[in-house]
């Protein structure tokens, strides 16, 4: 079966409404909570990626009764530490990092070793970020040099913890809050800015947990061993999908696009920050609150004038999903933009800051990349004509994938992209999408 796909003519200009799939951290935390739940839950609009079907998998195995009918997500939760530990379970959480990271809060509890396993590229991902933290709730892990595979071995009666989150990664974060449910205590835990989907929530499901936001931290509390109520979710569309339509109709020609009830929770918006600093016409409309979480549709429109940026880092956290396909932007841009304190791009599916630069020295553009920095030189007139670019052996990155095509696309050049199976893990109707654009 043919994996790559071949793309040697730009896109031709359009006007759509599209709708964009669940989003997927929201898709994965509702389903481990909807998992301890008491009673039956039920989502729409659930992402249905190779992530969350993992993600059903592996709480399958630990018990959780869960099926689809007619479109719609039913778990039947097992209750607040109800997991059914058999001896040797293996979890495999295949390419999602949220997946194998959060889950291992909610095994701080159990009572038989667990085996987490994943694919090769998240086996290169670092985990004593999680691993670290948990050892002092009271569980003990096995790793291999801090990376998967990962045994845990839970402990009883978990004791509650004062925790210090410093790198602004939601998924920590999160697994700690997910750990503190199964202790007697109070948890308390310092956390640098970063998306807030798991505290809302948490209130949502009138969990006991207080937070005082503060300048540049939440301070979070959290009572454990407090039943969780059933949780009924339309999930709404993923802002980080969406960020690559956003780029595609403002790189393309004469090009308009509506995208419907997509989440834009305030902290995970801050691509939609950088590209409008950049001079990229975005706009909120029919705005909501849904269960905490803020909805709306996205307009965007084709811009002509785009400018370089000195990315403050305090958006980092916000738009780290979303800078590859940002530095495309900054490639067409007036100047030179700096972006900074992006090491986190490297603790990703594959090293997305090395990457970022190769993709944009293939296509022309100088770069200068640290380890943690890049300076883009934008050029406003790029044009790739018939410029043959080929990308591959990038750890199967869907982000590098979906980059790249709109990149192919907006851009022009002669591009041949392997692995284009990689968008599974988080967008499978990407291309459909994209498909449905080109044929207007």
């Amino acid at each position: 079966m043919n994996n790559r796909i071949r793309i040697n003519k730009k896109i031709n200009q359009f006007n759509k409404i599209i709708k964009i799939e669940g989003d997927k951290s929201l898709s994965i935390r509702w389903a481990l909570l909807a998992s301890q739940a008491n009673g039956k839950s039920t989502s729409t609009n659930i992402l249905k990626s190779e992530d969350i079907l993992s993600t059903l998998n592996c709480l399958k195995k630990l018990g959780a009764k869960i099926k689809f009918k007619k479109g719609k997500c039913i778990i039947h939760g097992v209750g607040l530490n109800g997991f059914k530990y058999k001896k040797n379970i293996t979890l495999n959480a295949g390419n999602s990092g949220t997946l194998a990271r959060l889950i291992l809060g909610l095994l701080v509890h159990a009572t038989e070793k667990i085996k987490i396993i994943g694919d090769k590229s998240l086996s290169k991902r670092d985990f004593l970020r999680i691993t670290m933290p948990l050892e002092k709730f009271g569980a003990h892990f096995k790793t291999n040099n801090g990376k998967l595979p990962i045994i845990i071995n839970g402990i009883k009666n978990p004791k509650p913890i004062n925790y210090i989150e410093n790198k602004g990664s939601a998924q920590c974060k999160s697994a700690v809050m997910l750990a503190a449910l199964n202790t007697k205590g109070l948890t308390t835990i310092k956390a640098k800015k970063s998306r807030n989907h798991s505290e809302l929530l948490f209130k949502h499901l009138n969990l006991p947990i207080s937070i005082k936001i503060k300048k540049k931290y939440d301070l979070i509390k959290i009572i454990g061993k407090k039943k969780i109520k059933q949780c009924n979710y339309k999930i709404p569309s993923d802002i980080s999908s969406s960020t690559f339509f956003i780029v595609l109709t403002t790189l393309s020609n004469k090009s308009k696009i509506k995208i419907k009830n997509v989440n834009i929770n305030p902290s995970r918006i801050g691509a939609v920050k950088i590209l409008r600093s950049m001079g990229v016409k975005i706009i909120f409309k029919n705005i909501k609150i849904y269960k905490g979480e803020k909805i709306a549709d996205i307009y965007v429109n084709s811009t002509k004038i785009l400018k370089g940026i000195n990315c403050p880092s305090s958006l980092n956290t916000s738009a780290i999903d979303e800078f590859l396909v940002i530095f495309l932007v900054a490639a067409k841009a007036k100047g030179i933009s700096y972006f900074k304190n992006l090491s986190e791009l490297n603790q990703k599916e594959s090293p997305r800051l090395k990457w970022g630069s190769k993709i944009l020295n293939l296509m022309g553009i100088k770069t200068i990349t640290t380890n943690d920095s890049i300076k883009i030189f934008g050029n406003p007139k790029l044009n790739l004509n018939k410029k043959k670019i080929v990308i591959k052996n990038y750890l199967k990155d869907h982000r590098v994938f979906m980059t790249c095509v709109v990149a192919a696309l907006s851009l022009g050049g002669n591009w041949t992209i392997s692995d284009k199976n990689s968008i599974k893990t988080s967008f499978p109707t990407f291309l459909k999408i994209v498909n449905s654009l080109r044929s207007s």
